[in-house]
C-alpha cells in the first residue's frame, strides 16, 4: 500500500518534489509546484513562504514568463533547484530569409478530386513574397493580418477556452483547385524580398484523382477509427465495423478520406480488386430476439459506411451509399423497439428511426455478417425485488485506472494513482458483491493493462453497466489548491444520466466540492455495448483533497456511497 512507500519517501529527504520534473516545457502561462514536505517549519520558494496542507503538502502556482524560468525550493538545509521552459505557443519565424522549420503544408503526400480546392501553407519572413509552383501553375500566397489560436481540449478542463488572437506576422496561405488528374508531383515554395529569392521543396507531393477509377477498400481493422479529417486530432466519428467497404475520394500522408466522408487511418483497410463506386441497395429488415439483446437484420448487397445518432428514446442509424427498394418491414414486439420509422433522407443516404420502449438506452453492437448489417439493441436489466440483495443479476465491470509502469497522477507525497484506483476499486467490489452484483475487474494487482484490452473487456462482456476509476489531476495553466471534488466523464448519450445521477449522488451524500460532468472522448468512455462512465474521484494534486483521498475510512465511505447510487439508480432508471 501507500504507506510503506510514504514513510521511505520521508527518511530519504524531507524535501520532495513530485512535479513538474526538471527541464519541463510547456506553453501554458502559469506552472504549479507539487510537493511534500514535513508540516512542522516553512518551505520557501524563491524565498517567499508558501501555503500547505495541514500534512504539509504544497501545489502553489507562479506566472511564467517567455522562455527559462529558476526556481529555488528551501526546507531547512534542503535546497532544489528547478527550471522551467515556457515555450511560445506561436510558431517561429525564420532568422532571416527563409521559411519557418516544418511550417510548410502540405507536409506530407496529398490526394484530392478533380476541381477541389486545397491549400498551401507556410511561416516565412514578414512583408516578403510568397508563392508556390505546382506543375505549370504559380499560386500567390498572400500574408494572414491575424491569426487564432485554439486552445488546446484540455482548456476547457480549468474554464479557460477562448480563442487566442495573435499577430499573423509570417503566416502565408493561398489555394487552388485543378482539373486535369494526373500526378503533379512536389509543389516549391518561394519567398522573396530586396531581390533576394530562396526556394524550398515541400514536404509532400500532390496527385489528383481519376473519379472514374477510384480505388476502393475495406475495413480490416475491427472497428475502423473514421474522423472528421486526417490526423488524431480530429473528432471521432461513428466506427466502421469491419468489412465496410467504400471508395477512397483523398489521401493525406497514411490517411484516406472515404466517399462518404469520414478519414481513416491507411493500415486499418485494405485495397479491393475492383475500383468504381461500392454502392448498396436495400430491401425488407427483419427484427429477431438474440438472449436479452434484439437484433435488426439490414440485408445489403454491399457493406456500406454507418453513422449512429442517440437522442432520448431514439437510435437513429443511417447507411451511407444506400439506396433503398423498401416495401415491407417486419418488426416483432419487443422489449426495446417500440417503432422503427425510415427515410430515403438524401440520394444516397437511408436514416432508421427506432423510437425506443424503455426511457432509456443500455447498449448496443453493431456488425457485419457477410453484406448484412447487424445492430443489437440491449433490453433493459431486470434488477431483483430482494431487499437483502437488490443487484443480484446485475453484473458490473469495474476499470481501476492505470498499473505497472503507467503511475497516473501522482499526490504531493509521490503516491501513485494506480494504487489508490485499485484500493478504491477493491473496496467498491465488496459493497457490490454483498448487494448481490456480479462483478468483474480489468485487473486486480499492480499490473500494466492496455487502454485496447479494457475497452475490449466492456465490449465482450457487455455488463449491465461499467465503470472506470480515476483520480483527477490538472494541465499545467489549472489552480491545483482551488480546483477539487468530483467529475464524472461519458461519450455515447446512453452513459449521460448514468454519469450526471453518480456525479450528483456522490456529491450529496459525501458533501464533496463538485468537479463537474463532462462530455469526453475518453478511451474508457467509448465502449457502447453497456453505458460506461469515467469517475474522476478527486485531485491528487490539490494538497488538501489528497488528505481525504488517502484516508482509510473516506474511502471506504466514498466506496458504499459508489455502490448505495448503483443501486437507487438501477431501481429508479430502466
Amino acid at each position: 500500500g501507500g504507506g510503506m512507500a510514504q514513510s521511505v519517501q520521508a527518511e530519504e529527504s524531507p524535501l520532495m518534489l513530485v512535479y513538474p520534473p526538471d527541464g519541463h516545457e510547456t506553453t501554458a502561462a502559469q506552472i504549479f509546484l507539487i510537493g511534500s514536505a514535513p508540516s512542522e517549519g516553512v518551505v520557501l520558494v524563491n524565498d517567499r513562504p508558501i501555503p500547505r496542507s495541514t500534512a504539509g503538502h504544497f501545489a502553489p502556482s507562479f506566472p511564467l514568463e517567455l522562455g527559462e524560468n529558476r526556481f529555488t525550493l528551501r526546507y531547512g538545509d534542503r535546497v532544489m533547484e528547478l527550471t522551467v521552459v515556457r515555450r511560445s505557443p506561436v510558431p517561429a519565424l525564420p532568422d532571416g530569409l527563409g521559411f519557418g522549420p516544418n511550417s510548410l503544408e502540405p507536409s506530407a503526400d496529398i490526394a484530392r478530386l478533380p476541381n477541389e480546392l486545397f491549400c498551401f501553407d507556410a511561416i516565412a519572413t514578414p512583408n516578403a513574397a510568397v508563392s508556390v509552383t505546382l506543375s505549370s501553375q504559380q499560386v500567390r500566397l498572400q500574408p494572414q493580418a491575424t491569426s487564432t489560436l485554439l486552445p488546446s481540449n484540455a482548456a476547457v478542463l480549468t474554464g479557460q477556452n477562448q480563442p487566442l488572437s495573435a499577430s499573423g506576422a509570417g503566416h502565408y496561405q493561398g489555394c487552388t483547385a485543378i482539373a486535369q488528374p494526373g500526378s503533379l508531383g512536389r509543389p516549391t515554395f518561394t519567398v522573396s524580398q530586396d531581390g533576394q529569392t530562396i526556394t524550398q521543396p515541400a514536404p509532400g507531393t500532390v496527385t489528383i484523382l481519376n473519379p472514374a477509377a477510384l480505388d476502393g477498400v475495406e475495413v480490416v481493422a475491427t472497428e475502423g477509427v473514421a474522423r472528421t479529417g486526417p490526423s488524431t486530432n480530429h473528432s471521432r466519428l461513428t466506427p466502421l465495423p469491419q468489412g465496410t467497404r467504400a471508395a477512397v475520394t483523398g489521401r493525406e500522408g497514411d490517411w484516406l478520406r472515404l466517399d462518404y466522408g469520414g478519414w481513416i487511418r491507411a493500415k486499418e483497410a485494405q485495397p479491393l480488386a475492383q475500383t468504381g463506386l461500392p454502392r448498396s441497395i436495400i430491401r425488407s429488415v427483419l427484427s429477431r430476439p438474440n438472449q436479452g439483446w434484439t437484433d435488426v437484420v439490414f440485408p445489403l448487397t454491399v457493406p456500406v459506411p454507418i453513422s449512429v445518432q442517440q437522442r432520448d428514446r431514439e437510435f437513429i442509424l443511417t447507411l451511407h451509399n444506400t439506396t433503398a427498394q423498401t416495401d415491407t418491414i417486419y418488426l416483432a414486439a419487443d422489449p426495446v423497439i417500440r417503432r422503427l420509422d425510415w427515410q430515403q433522407v438524401a440520394p444516397s443516404q437511408v436514416e432508421y428511426r427506432f423510437q425506443l420502449q424503455p426511457e432509456r438506452q443500455w447498449g448496443h453492437r453493431l456488425r457485419y455478417e457477410g453484406s448484412s448489417l447487424i445492430l443489437s439493441l440491449r433490453h433493459p436489466p431486470q434488477p431483483s425485488s430482494a431487499r437483502s440483495q437488490p443487484l443480484s443479476g446485475i453484473r458490473i465491470l469495474l476499470d481501476p485506472g492505470h498499473g505497472g509502469d503507467e503511475l497516473g497522477a501522482r499526490g504531493p507525497n509521490g503516491l501513485p494513482e494506480k494504487t489508490v484506483n485499485l484500493t478504491v476499486s477493491n473496496l467498491l467490489k465488496a459493497e457490490l458483491e454483498q448487494r448481490g452484483a456480479t462483478v468483474y475487474m480489468t485487473r486486480d494487482s499492480d499490473e500494466f493493462v492496455s487502454l485496447r484490452d479494457r475497452m475490449d473487456a466492456i465490449d465482450q462482456l457487455a455488463p449491465t453497466l461499467a465503470l472506470s476509476i480515476h483520480y483527477n489531476a490538472l494541465p499545467d495553466n489549472g489552480d491545483a489548491i482551488n480546483t477539487a471534488g468530483i467529475g464524472a466523464f461519458w461519450y455515447h448519450g446512453q452513459a449521460h444520466e448514468l454519469a450526471q445521477f453518480l456525479h450528483d449522488y456522490l456529491v450529496k451524500t459525501l458533501d464533496r466540492p463538485a468537479y463537474g460532468v463532462y462530455w469526453n472522448n475518453l478511451a474508457l468512455t467509448r465502449p457502447n455495448a453497456a453505458p460506461t462512465v469515467l469517475l474522476e474521484l478527486g485531485f491528487m494534486i490539490n494538497p488538501t483533497e489528497f488528505e481525504w483521498i488517502v484516508d482509510p475510512a473516506e474511502q471506504e465511505r466514498l466506496a458504499g456511497a459508489i455502490a448505495e447510487g448503483i443501486v437507487t439508480y438501477i431501481k429508479h432508471h430502466r
